[in-house]
C-alpha cells in the first residue's frame, strides 16, 4: 500500500514533467544536444575583425527560404567578460533564423587577452561587418538588433546606448559597474577590475565610462530587459535602474522578470523557451517590417 501511495502521488509530478519538456521544439531545445533546425543554413568561422592581427569569428545563422532582406541580430555571450564562447546564443540563433532573422554569434577579445574597451571595440566590430556585408547574406543594414547575457548583456546594452543598434535584448545585464564597486564585496568587484584594467578605487571615472547607464540619454536603443529576481551574481537591482531611467528619458523598454530565477536562467528550462519566446516578439515587433 505505501508503494502504492508514492506512485499515486509521483504520478501527477512526472506526468506534469513530461507535458512541461514537451512544449520544447527539439530543433530549438534538445538538452546538452544541438540540431540544427530545417530550413536554417549557417556559414561558420568567419571573420569579422582582425584587431593586432588577431582574427575574430562569428557563425551566422541565415533563413534558407526568403528573398530578404532579413532582419539580423547580433548575439554576445557572457562569461565574466574572461570566459565563455560564441556557441552560448547558437539555439537562439538557429530558431529565429527559422523566423526570418539572420543572426550573428561572435567571439570577442577575452579580459586575459586584452582590457576595456577591447571586447566594447569587438562588439561594435561585428555589427559594423553585418552592414558591410548586408548585401551578400541578404540583410538589411538598417534593421540590426542585438542581444547577449551577463557581460554580454552589458555589451550589448553599451551598443544600445552608444547608437549602434537601435533594438537591444539584454538577459541579466550588468548596467551599473559603479554601483557594484562602491558596493560589492571585494571578490566580487574582482572580475570588473580584470575587465576594466582598474580597481574603482584607482579610476572610478573609467567605471562610469564603462557602464551603459551613464550613456543613457533619448536617442537609446529601445530595450527589453529578462532578469531572474532571485540573482546573485548581477543584481535583479541593475535591470530596474535601467529599466527606469531608460524610461525617465522617454525611450521605449521593458522588464521580463522570471521570478524566483538566477543568474543564467533563460539557457535552459523552465525558463528557456518563455525567454526566447518573449525575446522573438520583442524583436517581431521591433525589426520587422510594418
Amino acid at each position: 500500500m505505501a508503494n502504492n501511495d508514492v506512485f499515486s502521488k509521483c504520478l501527477p509530478l512526472a506526468i506534469a514533467f513530461l507535458l512541461m519538456g514537451s512544449c520544447f521544439s527539439p530543433s530549438v531545445w534538445s538538452g546538452e544536444r544541438f540540431r540544427l533546425p530545417d530550413g536554417v543554413r549557417v556559414e561558420q568561422n568567419l571573420v569579422y575583425s582582425s584587431p593586432g592581427g588577431r582574427d575574430l569569428h562569428l557563425d551566422l545563422f541565415l533563413p534558407e527560404e526568403g528573398r530578404g532582406l532579413f532582419p539580423a541580430v547580433v548575439y554576445i555571450h557572457g562569461g565574466g567578460w574572461y570566459r565563455g564562447n560564441r556557441n552560448a546564443f547558437r539555439r537562439q540563433a538557429a530558431h529565429l533564423a527559422t523566423r526570418g532573422f539572420a543572426g550573428a554569434c561572435i567571439e570577442y577579445r577575452l579580459s586575459g587577452e586584452a582590457k576595456y574597451p577591447a571586447a566594447v571595440q569587438d562588439s561594435k566590430a561585428a555589427v559594423g561587418w553585418m552592414r558591410a556585408n548586408a548585401a551578400k547574406y541578404r540583410i538589411d543594414p538598417q534593421r540590426i538588433g542585438a542581444a547577449g547575457a551577463s557581460a554580454g548583456g552589458h555589451l550589448v546594452a553599451l551598443l544600445g546606448v552608444t547608437g549602434e543598434v537601435k533594438v537591444v535584448a539584454a538577459f541579466n545585464p550588468v548596467v551599473d559597474l559603479v554601483s557594484i564597486g562602491e558596493r560589492a564585496p571585494s571578490s566580487a568587484r574582482t572580475v570588473y577590475a580584470q575587465f576594466l584594467g582598474a580597481t574603482y578605487a584607482q579610476k572610478p571615472e573609467l567605471w562610469a565610462e564603462a557602464s551603459p547607464l551613464t550613456h543613457i540619454d533619448k536617442n537609446s536603443a529601445v530595450f527589453l530587459l529578462l532578469h531572474g529576481n532571485a540573482d546573485t551574481t548581477v543584481p535583479y537591482q541593475q535591470s530596474l535602474d535601467m529599466l527606469n531611467k531608460l524610461k525617465a528619458a522617454g525611450v521605449e523598454a521593458e522588464l521580463f522578470t522570471a521570478e524566483g530565477a538566477g543568474h543564467g536562467f533563460f539557457a535552459s528550462p523552465p525558463w528557456f523557451e518563455p525567454a526566447l519566446k518573449r525575446m522573438e516578439e520583442f524583436f517581431l515587433r521591433h525589426l520587422s517590417r510594418n
